[in-house]
């Protein structure tokens, strides 16, 4: 018998995860992608799973962090996302970075060798062809305006968009090193570091002062058709966090703790910029949590200021993409089907999940639930114990909050604690007999919610394959 293909619209971590998915389920899967035929304001090449905003899948910690324990769901299901980025780590402490060149290489490797996998290079403008029985738009924050109007007529429900910001890259030759040091936070090895991965620029008290000011009184890029689309939290430009108060920076990605500067070890620095490795060679390296939507002159001016920096040379500036999301608690039902056409599946970015790791991992799930539903194996969603079900359960049940005391709406998250429902007989004592108590007790309380996730993601996963079976 011949199965008719799965089609996916778009090529970033979720479309390729989900046909990864639906093709080791031994259905076949047509990927399009608009590249290059059609470029984008973000993307630099053809590959799939390009990465552009940052190198990072964040914490690999499956014990006390959150989307540390969505890479270990992500690992047990056979995710090509994950396989590829394990393959091409580079070192950065606790957190699992990777090579994005060597990354997005491998991720498009691996599909153009599938046998169950056809790529076809070209946009698909508007809604998918009538004759496309199962698609999954997994188009992500750069939606080509084409197919964001087919969505938005078909639904009746206006997109929602915002912007993220990118961080600027530094050649590393060009860093001075008799002022900026390597060390992680707390000297942290993690699963690819060695505790020294970051490189730190130490700044004192007139130095943050004078760099704040500067921000303050930097041209930004003025917003235009989009003017007035709020900002996700997570990844704010530092010129708006500086807006917010001088002291925020100070206490998000300039904040000095966990590190002694070697050069000057008795004196703390007031603030640190850290940068991170962004490929292999180790030639490269980002400026984290640095996202900006300042202009390119007032960039290289001003990051000059920051001691151990007066010379970088920028691999690239920073700069701003656009974001689009759905409103998907009242759009999509629980299997991820936009309710007004059931035939479209959406994965990804687009269904307001955050980062990287949660877009693939939607983008895996959506793939397994198109798969099975081709071969009539009706597939359930894993529990909203683990990660993966917690995140779908913010996706489609809605986290709803108010903005600035305006109409309720749905707003994207990244994976985290909160969206676990709670959990009862966390430990209270230490080992050493003693009561539990602030930061401790929040870390038995993660790794209690991380212990049953592992427990009921291997349950769901012996229950899927019974099903699967029968």
């Amino acid at each position: 018998m011949t199965i008719a293909p799965i089609h996916i619209v778009g090529g970033g971590l979720a479309g390729s995860e989900a046909a990864w998915q639906i093709a080791e389920a031994g259905v076949p899967v047509v990927l399009h992608e608009m590249r290059p035929e059609r470029g984008t304001d973000a993307h630099k090449t053809e590959s799939l799973a390009e990465l552009v905003c940052s190198n990072s899948f964040r914490s690999d910690d499956s014990s006390s962090n959150a989307v540390g324990q969505l890479h270990w769901e992500m690992r047990r299901l056979g995710s090509l996302i994950m396989a590829k980025g394990d393959a091409h780590q580079v070192p950065a402490g606790g957190a699992l970075a990777v090579d994005r060149d060597g990354f997005s290489a491998a991720v498009t490797a691996a599909l153009e060798a599938h046998p169950n996998v056809t790529i076809e290079r070209g946009e698909v403008a508007g809604l998918p062809p009538a004759d496309w029985d199962k698609v999954i738009v997994a188009t992500g924050p750069l939606t080509s305006p084409a197919l964001a109007e087919g969505i938005r007529s078909l639904t009746g429900a206006g997109e929602l968009a915002f912007f993220d910001a990118i961080a600027p890259i530094v050649h590393f030759d060009s860093v001075d090193m008799d002022v900026a040091w390597f060390q992680s936070r707390y000297d942290k090895a993690g699963p690819g570091g060695t505790g020294a991965d970051y490189i730190n620029c130490p700044l004192d008290r007139d130095q943050y002062e004078a760099f704040i000011d500067a921000l303050l009184g930097a041209e930004k890029t003025e917003f235009k058709e989009w003017e007035g689309t709020p900002y996700f939290d997570g990844c704010l430009p530092i010129e708006v966090m500086a807006e917010r108060g001088r002291e925020t920076l100070r206490w998000g990605p300039m904040k000095p703790v966990g590190l002694t500067n070697k050069h000057n070890p008795t004196v703390k620095a007031y603030a640190v910029v850290q940068l991170r490795q962004d490929n292999a060679l180790g030639t490269l390296f980002n400026m984290t949590g640095f996202q900006t939507k300042l202009k390119y002159g007032e960039q290289a001016a001003i990051f000059r200021t920051i001691p151990g920096l007066q010379n970088a040379e920028f691999a690239r500036l920073g700069g701003i993409h656009r974001n689009t999301y759905l409103n998907s608690p009242e759009l999509l039902d629980p299997q991820l089907r936009l309710k007004a056409d059931p035939r479209l599946r959406f994965a990804g970015q687009i269904t307001g999940c955050e980062g990287y790791v949660e877009s693939a991992a939607i983008g895996l799930l959506t793939g397994r639930l198109a798969a099975a539903e081709r071969l009539g194996q009706p597939l359930e969603l894993p529990p909203a114990t683990t990660a993966l079900g917690a995140l779908v359960n913010h996706i489609t049940g809605g986290h709803i909050v108010t903005i600035d005391e305006g109409p309720r709406s749905f707003q994207p998250m990244n994976i985290n604690f909160g969206l676990f429902p709670p959990i009862e007989g966390v430990a209270t004592q230490g080992p050493d007999g003693k009561r539990l108590k602030g930061p401790a007790k929040s870390v038995a309380r993660k790794q209690a919610l991380t212990a049953r996730a592992k427990v009921e993601l291997d349950g769901w996963i012996g229950g899927a394959s019974a099903q699967a079976a029968e």
